[in-house]
């Protein structure tokens, strides 16, 4: 297995700390995402199709902001782009089931229930997406894997 040279240390610790403060600002987006959802056209279309709208728009987002992040940030090495999607989806996975649990108080159950594919929830493809974002990104920016 290759180690890393000082300079790729160097590198991936200079984009760690950025990226992952500007996880806040993915948290913004999808709290404003299912704000609107709530508030616009959960009604109007349904549940479920309100679901999948909302988990449509945050990946659209997201992509966008990924970019962002990545023309301000470029992320070196593929390896380092897989580390902060994990730290995201992490990050992610801990708010959500943290603040709804202890802050909104819904219960376990619940919040697992947008996990559940068989019951038509799609919010998984949202945390895959966050996992393999910064990946694509750096992609389509660097038009490299490394």
């Amino acid at each position: 297995m290759a180690t890393m040279s000082l300079h790729q240390r160097f590198a991936d610790r200079s984009v760690w700390r950025p990226w992952t403060i500007a996880w806040l600002g993915g948290s913004v987006l999808g709290i404003v995402n299912g704000t609107i959802r709530e508030l616009v056209y959960k009604d109007s279309v349904g549940d479920i199709a309100a679901h999948y709208i909302a988990t449509v728009m945050l990946i659209l987002l997201l992509g966008l902001y990924f970019s962002l992040l990545e023309r301000r940030w470029p992320i070196p090495t593929l390896r380092s782009a897989l580390k902060i999607g994990f730290t995201w989806t992490v990050m992610t996975t801990s708010f959500e089931f943290g603040f709804g649990h202890f802050v909104d108080g819904k219960p376990w159950s619940e919040l697992a229930m947008d996990y559940n594919i068989a019951a038509g929830r799609v919010w998984i493809l949202v945390l895959a997406w966050i996992m393999v974002g910064p990946a694509v990104a750096r992609r389509l920016h660097q038009g490299r894997l490394s």
